[in-house]
């Protein structure tokens, strides 16, 4: 057996949730091999609507093993919440989630790390989440982190020694006044360590090889989106981890030929949150247009996201970067109402248009345009593919001639029942 893997192509914000949930049913075991509590993956099914943020968007199906990889950096505190509102909704998790011991540990002071951080470079922020997770992909990358199988020995002595190293950075080199910031969360901290330790701790990349070699179907989920990827994203606007395919052989402990089907999930248009380039935005009344019909705010912060066109310069380099062997696109229903509709397809570059992704997008990368009618329907209550209008038909065609890849799936609303299996000649 092989493990599929589902990321976004865009800047995140895709939809992976809504469609690691639909296609868990297909699957023994869900992981999430990368990113921290700033991914926010919402579900909704039976009335119900849920955000998720570190735990698997596959713990709403019964009888379903769910991992959290060591690639991902928890944070106790959102840790407890997550649980704690889950139970909530009649989901018993203490059976089918399981926790990787080489797994990070946000701490509190990486949190306050992050803000100082921000503030310090003013202009130049590069419009982090504050959930503390770069600070805490610093402190791994640079040897210093703390993992969830410290949990298990003589943890308060090296939390303590990195607490102190990480209080002297804050007071010495960024000047900010921690004390009370800290005082407020530790002890909530402590109480989601303990939520955390009730759970099961194991060596995730000898389980999941071992499900594997047993004959089990696994479905490794990404967070963020491949434009954020800490090597080839739009750097230094991106997040702290590898978002790409690649990411789940590291963040899972998975060889390359373990790899089977790479599922790429892409709006329908654009999409981003925070600071950085982003070539097809639109700063007019179409892009407000675009974030209503789409409820574009963040899910975890609530941000109103930057909305554009579809970009598929962008998409070819994504799909280029991951290998991917079908395209899922979502939010189709966010484009009835247009009358037209454009797609990028290259970029002018100093008078020069070109179709590959630059090393560095700046404001002389101009979006090159075609034109497609709208639909001008309402395709929420579609049920399947031939009820499709004819432009949306030709929308797919145009997009699927672009990348040489077949749209496998179209989402035509946020529900799990709106959702659209394309059936191909």
């Amino acid at each position: 057996m092989k493990a599929d893997v589902l990321l976004g192509l865009q800047w995140g914000d895709e939809g992976k949730g809504k469609i690691v949930d639909v296609l868990t049913p297909n699957y023994d075991v869900i992981t999430r091999f990368q990113g921290g509590p700033n991914a926010g993956h919402t579900l909704e099914f039976n009335n119900i609507k849920h955000v998720l943020h570190t735990i698997p968007s596959g713990i709403f199906r019964e009888n379903k093993i769910n991992i959290i990889g060591n690639g991902v950096v928890i944070d106790p505190i959102v840790f407890k919440k997550e649980i704690d509102s889950i139970q909530k909704l009649g989901f018993d998790l203490s059976k089918n989630l399981y926790i990787s011991k080489k797994a990070h540990l946000i701490l509190p002071t990486h949190r306050i790390l992050d803000a100082a951080s921000e503030q310090k470079k003013g202009k130049t922020k590069i419009g982090s989440t504050l959930k503390g997770i770069g600070p805490t992909y610093k402190d791994k990358i640079g040897r210093e982190g703390l993992r969830v199988g410290d949990l298990l020995h003589n943890f308060k002595s090296k939390y303590q020694e990195r607490t102190d190293n990480h209080k002297t950075m804050l007071s010495d080199f960024f000047h900010y006044d921690y004390k009370q910031i800290l005082a407020d969360c530790e002890q909530d901290w402590f109480e989601g360590v303990e939520v955390l330790k009730s759970f099961q701790i194991v060596d995730t990349e000898h389980f999941i090889n071992d499900l594997l070699k047993k004959g089990k179907s696994v479905l490794a989920e990404g967070a963020q989106g491949t434009l954020l990827d800490i090597d080839f994203g739009s750097y230094p606007f991106v997040t702290s981890s590898n978002t790409i395919c690649a990411g789940a052989c590291t963040g899972l402990g998975l060889a390359p030929q373990k790899i089977g089907k790479v599922y790429g999930i892409f709006k329908a248009y654009c999409t981003r949150v925070g600071m950085g380039p982003f070539p097809t935005e639109l700063h007019d009344e179409t892009g407000t247009k675009l974030r209503d019909a789409g409820n574009e705010y963040g899910s975890t912060t609530g941000r109103p996201r930057r909305c554009g066109w579809l970009d598929l310069v962008a998409l070819k380099y994504s799909v280029m970067l991951n290998g991917v062997t079908e395209l899922i696109m979502m939010k189709a229903d966010v484009l009835d109402k247009f009358e037209l509709i454009k797609i990028c397809i290259g970029y002018e570059i100093d008078g020069e248009v070109v179709e590959h992704f630059p090393f560095e997008l700046t404001d002389n990368v101009k979006p090159v345009y075609v034109e497609l009618p709208g639909w001008e329907t309402d395709l929420t209550k579609i049920k399947n593919q031939d009820e499709f209008p004819e432009e949306l038909n030709n929308y797919i065609s145009f997009i699927e001639d672009e990348m040489g890849i077949t749209v496998s799936i179209a989402s035509v609303g946020p529900n799990r029942e709106q959702t659209i299996f394309m059936e191909k000649e």
